[in-house]
C-alpha cells in the first residue's frame, strides 16, 4: 500500500497507541499498580504532569505533537489524572474496554475530519475506506482500521474456502457428468463427503458437507454470499473470528439436522454462510444509525430476498420425490442451524472489533449455550435413534 494522506490527530493517535509500545516492550508483564516513582502512593493514578514528563523522557521516539495525542487520549479524568491501566492497555496493543474509553475520549478533545472526508485515495485505500464503512458501525474504529490494515495476511480463510468448494463441485460435475441438481442423481449421496445419517458416527462428515452442493444454482449464490459479505468480514475481523464463526454455523447446521430432521442428508455451505449474513445483518440493524454503507435498506432487502428464495429452494427440494429413495432429499434445517449462531456467536464478534472476546459476559453466555447445543446433539445421535426406533434409510 502507498502512504496514507494526512490523517486527523486521533487516526495518527490510534497508529501510535500501537507503537508506544517500544518504549517498554515488557508492559504486559507489569502488575496493574503505578511505577513508585510516578506513584508513590501506590493509588493507581499519575498526574498529568508526571506522565507529560514521562513521554518527554522519551522525546527521541515521540514527536511533541504525538506526545500531546497521547496524553488526551490516555487522560480519560477531568481531575488531571492518567489511569495507569488505561496507560498499560495503550501500551500493550490490546484493545479493552478502558482502551476503548480512552480514545473515545480523546477524539472528543481532539479535532478529526471523518474519513469520507479524507481526499486523495488511491484505488487501495478507497477500498479499505469502503470496507470499513461496510463493517463498522463507530467512525473512531473506522479509522482504526484505515490506518492499520496492511493486507497481511490476506482474508485468505474464505477465499481458500470458497475455491475449494468450486473445485469439488467441478470435480463432481465432470464425474456424474450433471451440474444442474446434481443431488438428484442416483450415485451423489456415494461421496464420502456427504452427511448421511446412516453414517453419522464418521464424524469428519459433520463438517466436509459443506464441499457438496445440490447444483450450480445451489453453490452460485453460497458463493457470492461468502465473497460478499465473508470476504469483507474477514479483512476487519480477521480469518480466527471470522473462520470460528463460519465453523461454528457448519457444525450446528449438521448438528441440528441429526436432531430435527433425523433421516436427510445434509450438503451445501449454507450453514456458515448464513451464519456470516445473520451476523452482518444483525450488527446492521443494531447499529443502524452508526452504519453508514449506502443504501443499506435496499441491500439489506435483497439480501434477505436471496436468503429467502435459497432456503425456499432447500425447502422445496427436501420434500420433492427422492431420486434415491428410501432417502429423502438434503434437508433445510442447516440453515435454520447456521441462522441461529449468527444471531448470538456472530453478533458478539461483529460487534467487539479488536475487544478482547474474553472480556465480554455475553461471549460467554452464548459459547456456554453453544457447547451445551453441541453435547446435546452429540448424546442424542448416540442414543436418541436407538430409543426412539427409527427407521433409517440404507446406506448409499
Amino acid at each position: 500500500m502507498g502512504e496514507h494522506p494526512s490523517p486527523g490527530p486521533a487516526v495518527a493517535a490510534c497508529a501510535e497507541a500501537e507503537r508506544i509500545e517500544e518504549l517498554d516492550p515488557e508492559a504486559d508483564e507489569r502488575p496493574p499498580a503505578a511505577p513508585e516513582d510516578f506513584d508513590p502512593g501506590n493509588t493507581g493514578y499519575i498526574s498529568t504532569g508526571k506522565f507529560r514528563s514521562l513521554l518527554e523522557s522519551h522525546s527521541s521516539k515521540l514527536d511533541p505533537h504525538k506526545r500531546e495525542v497521547l496524553l488526551a487520549l490516555a487522560d480519560s479524568h477531568a481531575d488531571g489524572q492518567v489511569c495507569y491501566q488505561d496507560f498499560v492497555n495503550l501500551m500493550s496493543n490490546k484493545r479493552s474496554n478502558s482502551f476503548r474509553q480512552a480514545i473515545l475520549q480523546g477524539n472528543r478533545r481532539l479535532c478529526s475530519k471523518a474519513l469520507l472526508e479524507e481526499k486523495g485515495l488511491n484505488l487501495s485505500q478507497r477500498l479499505i475506506r469502503h470496507v470499513a464503512y461496510e463493517t463498522l458501525p463507530r467512525e473512531i474504529d473506522r479509522k482504526w482500521y484505515y490506518d492499520s490494515y496492511t493486507c497481511c495476511p490476506p482474508p485468505w480463510f474464505m477465499i481458500t474456502v470458497t475455491l475449494l468448494e468450486v473445485a469439488f463441485f467441478l470435480y463432481n460435475g465432470v464425474s456424474l457428468d450433471q451440474f444442474v441438481l446434481q443431488v438428484t442423481h442416483p450415485r451423489y449421496l456415494k461421496n464420502s463427503l456427504v452427511y448421511h445419517p446412516q453414517l453419522r458416527a464418521q464424524a469428519w462428515r459433520y463438517l466436509t458437507y459443506i464441499f457438496m452442493h445440490a447444483g450450480i444454482e445451489h453453490l452460485g449464490l453460497n458463493v457470492v454470499l461468502q465473497l460478499l459479505v465473508g470476504v469483507p468480514l474477514e479483512m476487519v475481523h480477521g480469518a480466527t473470528r471470522i473462520g470460528l464463526v463460519y465453523v461454528a454455523g457448519v457444525v450446528a447446521g449438521s448438528l441440528a439436522v441429526s436432531v430435527a430432521d433425523m433421516t436427510a442428508p445434509v450438503v451445501g455451505s449454507s450453514g456458515g454462510v448464513y451464519a456470516l449474513v445473520s451476523a452482518h445483518l444483525a450488527n446492521i440493524v443494531m447499529n443502524w444509525s452508526g452504519m453508514k454503507c449506502q443504501f443499506k435498506l435496499l441491500r439489506m432487502a435483497v439480501a434477505l430476498i436471496c436468503m429467502s428464495m435459497e432456503f425456499g429452494r432447500a425447502v422445496w427440494l427436501r420434500f420433492h420425490p427422492s431420486a434415491y429413495p428410501p432417502c429423502p432429499h438434503p434437508s433445510f434445517v442447516a440453515h435454520l442451524g447456521g441462522v441461529a449462531v449468527g444471531i448470538t456467536l456472530g453478533v458478539v464478534v461483529l460487534r467487539n472489533y479488536e475487544q478482547r472476546l474474553q472480556d465480554q459476559s455475553l461471549w460467554w453466555i452464548f459459547v456456554a449455550m453453544y457447547t451445551i447445543f453441541v453435547l446435546f446433539a452429540v448424546f442424542w445421535n448416540i442414543f436418541a435413534y436407538t430409543l426412539l426406533d427409527l427407521k433409517l434409510p440404507p446406506p448409499p
